[in-house]
């Protein structure tokens, strides 16, 4: 992921931007060219927000709306760049393996830069440490849980706790996918959602899914309507 900073935009350029403009935010994206960040963009992008996103390439197949820029929050001046920019910091990428270390490693400095700039740091977790029912235990930590998926469900549940843990000035929230979600499992674009704190959102039959769409539709109702400041929420079908 390049450092520097470059950037395509699709579609014209906005007006001058101002934290005064209460009618939209401006939201910017690490990892906006990936699934979760991808529909992230699209969502906000397609209710007037106006959207950044920062990733290791430029996409074949830029969104209307959205501004492109290559960089990585693995270099020191790239968060505190972007937070600058930003009413919402999310962070859409991969728990395990950013640039070669886990994403628990730059939190520390993603949240420096959300404090200085007094942007909202909103970050696409995962399902692992989601709780199977009030008191637990952590879906993570169910015996069905597939091996292969421990280490990015356990970094991810690290930067959970990071955020919990962080300054009362830090302005936040975490979203926890269903058990079922990702490229791998696209699931229906319903147009609905439910939400269920910390406790891993399931259908009648158990099943646990959210699609992509449903996903972003969930995440930038939260950017407007604030609902869970300083928490973590899960969401479903």
């Amino acid at each position: 992921m390049d450092s520097a900073a470059g950037s395509i935009f699709a579609g014209e350029l906005p007006a001058p931007y101002s934290k005064e403009r209460t009618h939209m935010a401006r939201v910017v994206i690490f990892g906006g060219t990936g699934y979760a960040g991808g529909h992230i963009a699209r969502e906000a992008a397609s209710r007037g927000h106006d959207v950044i996103s920062y990733s290791r390439n430029a996409p074949e197949q830029p969104l209307h709306g959205v501004e492109y820029r290559t960089g990585s929050l693995a270099s020191p001046e790239v968060p505190a760049a972007a937070a600058a920019d930003a009413d919402v910091l999310v962070v859409a990428v991969h728990g395990a393996d950013v640039d070669g270390a886990p994403l628990s490693t730059y939190v520390p400095a993603l949240i420096e830069a959300a404090r200085t700039s007094a942007a909202r740091l909103a970050i696409v977790g995962g399902a692992g440490s989601s709780l199977v029912k009030e008191g637990g235990p952590r879906l993570v930590d169910t015996p069905d849980f597939h091996d292969d998926w421990k280490p990015e469900a356990l970094a991810h549940a690290e930067v959970l706790e990071a955020l919990r843990q962080a300054p009362e000035d830090l302005d936040w929230f975490y979203v926890s996918p269903a058990a079922l979600f990702g490229v791998f499992a696209p699931g229906e674009a319903t147009g609905s959602y439910r939400t269920g704190g910390d406790v891993l959102v399931t259908k009648d039959d158990g099943s646990s899914e959210i699609s992509g769409t449903d996903y972003a539709l969930a995440f930038v109702d939260e950017i407007e309507n604030r609902a869970h400041p300083r928490q973590r929420f899960t969401v479903g079908h």
